[in-house]
């Protein structure tokens, strides 16, 4: 990423939106530093690699991973939205690590974003990287762009859910993780 041109950016976002005030004068440095390590890192991470790391399956009971917390960015508004993350699969070729989950949940959020489109693409990467018979995932979210703006609704959360393959196909296996995920 460049951060010379973030920053630059960044102070004529500030110029346009007419803050002169002086607590903001290191702003598009401290924005320019932090952004691309923090809030914009999964552009720099590959799904495949963090799912590369596999162990013989144990056989056809479903993993399952919740209450990832994670923080990404509206790429509509600019605006976090925050919250947590179930994920689920049934091995294939076999299994990986539970933190490598957790690394997938932040290789997806830790980009501009919307929240339907990282559900299904955590989904995606289950069943295409690691091979998985079936892939889920729930995610709940507070969405400071509906809560901080617009309609304000600052209680609303957003839940978005996204099945592949037998966790699709069966009506068990979604209710069961269902039941597990909340």
């Amino acid at each position: 990423m460049n951060q010379k041109k973030i920053e630059e950016a960044m102070r004529l976002f500030l110029e346009g939106a007419g803050v002169s005030d002086p607590i903001a004068s290191d702003l598009p440095q401290i924005v320019a530093r932090d952004w691309p390590t923090q809030m914009l890192c999964g552009y720099e991470q590959d799904p495949a690699k963090i799912l590369s790391v596999q162990f013989a399956p144990p056989g056809d009971q479903t993993v399952i991973v919740r209450d990832i917390a994670f923080t990404s960015v509206c790429c509509h508004h600019l605006l976090p939205f925050f919250g947590r993350a179930a994920v689920a699969y049934v091995p294939g070729k076999g299994v990986t690590g539970l933190s490598s989950l957790a690394r997938l949940v932040d290789c997806f959020a830790r980009r501009l974003q919307t929240q339907e489109r990282m559900t299904e693409q955590i989904v995606e990467a289950l069943m295409s990287h690691l091979g998985a018979k079936g892939a889920a995932c729930r995610v709940e979210a507070t969405q400071l762009c509906l809560n901080s703006r617009g309609p304000e609704k600052e209680s609303a959360r957003v839940v978005t859910t996204a099945f592949r393959g037998v966790l699709a196909d069966s009506a068990q296996l979604r209710e069961e993780f269902l039941r597990q995920a909340i």
